[in-house]
């Protein structure tokens, strides 16, 4: 083996060859300092294998940690695994490096999985506190029913006179064009296809491109027309024309997914098997510490977890209606609130939302209204 090639193992038998003196040392033992004392005293090279070694062992001789300190000798290192090290090549060798196999870390072993993450089951959970006189303060304050969803959402638009069939496919229908859509804009194009004829025979028959035309103000309306189309064409081979019946039927559908299904099967049929939560909703019940939650699923699964089940179906017309109007009509919001039976609760409930109460009733010239209210 070439004087630069030799491993440590080699080193003790090899330098006493070389330079004639038969000494035995104890190479394996030493540590950095003592190595480059004997390498000096024997006039040895610094270069090759030894330069590296000294200059991995300056590199790993010290491991502080808080309580203990630990001295690596040449020994140490020789039990470790050893990176190759960068010699000079003699004139003519060949300089192509040999590749190196790389083995994954997790190879011959299984990848860690995440643990199931354990569905909550209804009723399961303790409610939060006080989360019936908030609720029925909403109530209160939703009685007049003069948010946008109360005049363009899916409840108020379909055609009840057409009968229930038809009922039930505009309201599948409205709720598909409302995602990411303002209600205003689902109304205006409801009524568009209800000129048209909203039926699902006739969205079936209608082509892509013509449809596509008529919704064409809903957000992701390309989407929505292939939805549509493919929606139409499995109710009436799958379900003689009607809509799916329940819920996990729904999300089945093109485009359908849990709130929207929820949604649906509670107006179209009177049934609740889930609750219809949106992103909105998701805010709110988190600013109000009902749900701790990164997902609109989630927050439904919490809700579903402690809410009695006879308002699984009203929230969601209650509350997006409310948000609406804590978000969109502020002036008429903090009006309800001052003439509502609890107008400090219901001032505080806005700033839970996010409402700047104070900022805004100076914009309406409510101020005196709201000061007299909260330090009263």
């Amino acid at each position: 083996m070439p004087p630069y090639t030799r491993s440590s193992s080699t080193l003790q038998s090899s330098s006493a060859e070389e330079e004639g003196r038969g000494i035995d040392v104890a190479w394996s033992s030493m540590t950095v300092s003592q190595l480059k004392s004997q390498l000096k005293e024997r006039n040895l090279p610094v270069s090759g294998v030894k330069a590296v070694l000294i200059q991995r062992l300056e590199g790993e001789a010290v491991t502080l940690d808080s309580t203990t300190t630990t001295t690596t000798t040449s020994k140490d290192f020789a039990m470790q695994p050893s990176s190759p090290a960068v010699v000079a090549k003699p004139k003519g060798e060949s300089s192509a490096k040999t590749p190196t196999k790389r083995v994954s870390p997790t190879k011959g072993k299984s990848p860690g999985r995440s643990p199931k993450r354990v569905r909550i089951e209804p009723g399961s959970l303790k409610p939060p506190a006080d989360w019936e006189k908030i609720y029925s303060l909403v109530e209160e304050l939703r009685a007049d029913r003069s948010a946008p969803v109360d005049t363009d959402g899916g409840e108020a638009l379909p055609e009840k006179h057409l009968g229930d069939v038809v009922y039930r496919f505009q309201v599948l229908t409205a709720l598909m064009l409302s995602s990411q859509t303002k209600d205003a804009v689902v109304g205006e194009t409801m009524r568009i296809l209800q000129r048209h004829g909203l039926t699902v025979e006739n969205i079936h028959q209608t082509d892509h491109d013509t449809l596509n035309g008529l919704i064409k103000k809903v957000g992701f309306h390309n989407n929505k027309t292939k939805f549509m189309k493919q929606a139409a064409e499995i109710i009436l081979k799958q379900y003689a024309g009607d809509i799916p019946p329940t819920a996990d039927e729904l999300m089945k559908l093109p485009g359908v997914g849990p709130k929207m299904a929820y949604i649906v099967e509670n107006i179209a049929f009177d049934t609740s098997s889930g609750i219809g939560v949106d992103t909105h909703m998701h805010r709110m019940f988190n600013d109000l510490n009902w749900v701790t939650s990164k997902t609109p699923e989630e927050t439904r699964e919490q809700l579903e977890g402690w809410l009695p089940r006879d308002k699984w179906g009203s929230i969601n017309y209650i509350w997006v209606g409310f948000g609406q109007e804590v978000q969109q009509q502020k002036e008429k919001m903090l009006r309800k609130c001052l003439a509502c039976s609890s107008p400090r609760e219901a001032l505080g409930l806005l700033k839970k939302l996010r409402l700047d109460v104070k900022k805004d009733a100076k914009r309406f010239g409510l101020e005196d209204d709201i000061r007299k209210i909260m330090d009263g």
